[in-house]
């Protein structure tokens, strides 16, 4: 490894990533690479030198800037997390039910090893069609706040993915935080996984959803979002749509063909596009189930 750096400051840190001496133009690898908890980078370079290809030297690594770590519930009611928040922080915090499918997602990012050491903007920064942390952050609407020297901006987190291992962050930026909106009181929120086995994988398929019902058993409002079935993973505003004033019962026939058109999921060692197809459909069943009362119930 060459230049290693450690910022105790956003305002330093963003200064190097400025820097054109330490950033050359042109030169990816001698570049100043961001570095958090490190459970996607090292792999990365230990995968990178077997196969005797090129690794990024220089490191820019964020993790003892304090000032990016935590959550917080803002003044209108929304939730702010650091850039630097674990996802063991986020599975141990008390957060309101719309937010279970993203406290689900932190408890299943690997080991508890990870957990405590892997952050909520890294898991986006990867970039990832399978990042478990993605499809709960979607489903919830998130935004993401971006810095450098020229100023803050934020990207709803639908944009800042913007394909895989591709985001939407320049040269001289950084992540800061991830803001998700209030969320209803009623809101329910379920996140599913499907792997080889339970733990410590890599998704096949992954489904967060976020639903509010009346008492009736009819949708009010829907948000659901699909992991590792497309190049990123996918909100499904045409299934979300028809789900609003429907019963459990009369949504069910229409996830499959819905999923199908708004999925491209790709045939690889994992498994094929056409399970992977089904198994989407499958656990979106499951986890509207898992939130939509039957009408019997909600009038009971």
């Amino acid at each position: 490894m060459g230049l290693y750096l450690r910022p105790s400051t956003l305002a330093d840190a963003l200064a190097a990533l400025a820097d054109p001496k330490l950033n050359p133009p042109g030169l990816q690898n001698d570049r100043l690479t961001l570095l958090a908890g490190g459970t996607d980078f090292y792999p990365a370079q230990t995968a990178r030198r077997a196969w005797l290809e090129k690794s990024p030297q220089n490191v820019l690594d964020i993790w003892g800037i304090d000032g990016l770590r935590g959550m917080h519930r803002n003044s209108d009611g929304g939730t702010s997390f650091g850039a630097l928040t674990t996802w063991t922080d986020i599975a141990q915090a008390a957060l309101p039910p719309a937010f279970d499918a993203l406290k689900s997602a932190a408890r299943e990012v690997g080991g508890r090893q990870v957990q405590n050491r892997g952050t909520i903007a890294g898991n986006i920064c990867n970039a990832s069609p399978a990042a478990d942390g993605v499809p709960p952050l979607l489903a919830l609407d998130a935004r993401v706040e971006i810095a450098s020297v020229r100023g803050a901006r934020t990207l709803p987190l639908a944009d800042f993915i913007t394909g895989n291992r591709r985001t939407g962050l320049a040269p001289d930026e950084l992540v800061t935080a991830v803001h998700v909106p209030p969320q209803s009181d009623a809101a329910r929120s379920l996140f599913l996984k499907l792997g080889a086995r339970s733990y410590l994988l890599i998704s096949i398929v992954s489904v967060a959803a976020v639903v509010s019902c009346g008492g009736d058993g009819r949708v009010s409002e829907a948000a659901i979002a699909v992991g590792a079935c497309s190049a990123v993973p996918t909100r499904l505003a045409g299934l979300e749509a028809q789900m609003r004033g429907r019963t459990l019962r009369e949504i069910e026939p229409l996830i499959a063909p819905i999923a199908a058109k708004a999925l491209s999921p790709i045939d690889d060692v994992r498994g094929t596009a056409a399970y992977r197809h089904h198994a989407a459909a499958v656990l979106l069943r499951r986890a509207l189930a898992g939130l939509i009362p039957a009408p019997s119930r909600a009038a009971a």
